[in-house]
């Protein structure tokens, strides 16, 4: 850790081991329904992208990668609700299924959205995979159909979760005990 972010108090929720065990997990669900479709992974910018790595590295069927950058939040700990796209996919995504890929789904605003928008864009199917969930947050219906694990109403941080993007690096994850909200 670097010295700013060991001022703040950090509980273990998830290890390293657990997660590395989960990634192959949801790998082998997603490889076994994907086989003779024309998948497209579609990570959600900042957060996924660590997990998004680890997980296509695991699965054996071809697909094709690209990116979004959608916020809700700016720099505090509570979701404004209000979506803001600042980077869109650039693959066409007409008539191949795309599957999501997200770290952690709180109130679900962000991905009714994504997933309203690819389907508009063309997609046969829109499906989401998630390394965390935080139902305790829900405001919008969401379902997710590959699931790594439920975390408790806490901020979480570590292996791609940030807090006002510092704590990203961090192999294992973390309850940030000095905030309690993140959606």
């Amino acid at each position: 850790m670097n010295e700013e972010d060991t001022t703040l108090p950090l509980s273990l929720l998830v290890s390293r081991r657990v997660i590395e065990e989960t990634v192959s997990r949801l790998a082998a669900q997603i490889s076994d329904d994907y086989r003779e479709k024309h998948l497209v992974a579609v990570g959600v910018l900042k957060g996924a992208f660590i997990f998004m790595a680890d997980l296509v590295r695991q699965i054996d069927v071809p697909l094709e990668i690209d990116f979004v950058t959608v916020s809700s939040y700016g720099s505090g700990t509570n979701s404004s609700r209000t979506i803001t796209m600042h980077q869109d996919i650039t693959t066409d995504v007409s008539g191949k299924d795309v599957l999501v890929i997200e770290d952690i789904v709180d109130t679900g605003h962000t991905l009714c959205y994504l997933a309203d928008h690819l389907k508009a864009r063309g997609a046969r199917s829109v499906r989401l995979c998630a390394l965390a969930d935080k139902p305790s947050r829900r405001e919008q219906d969401v379902t997710i159909d590959y699931l790594g694990f439920t975390v408790p109403d806490q901020f979480v941080v570590g292996y791609g979760l940030d807090f006002d993007n510092r704590f990203r690096y961090l192999p294992d994850i973390y309850a940030l005990e000095a905030h309690h909200d993140q959606g």
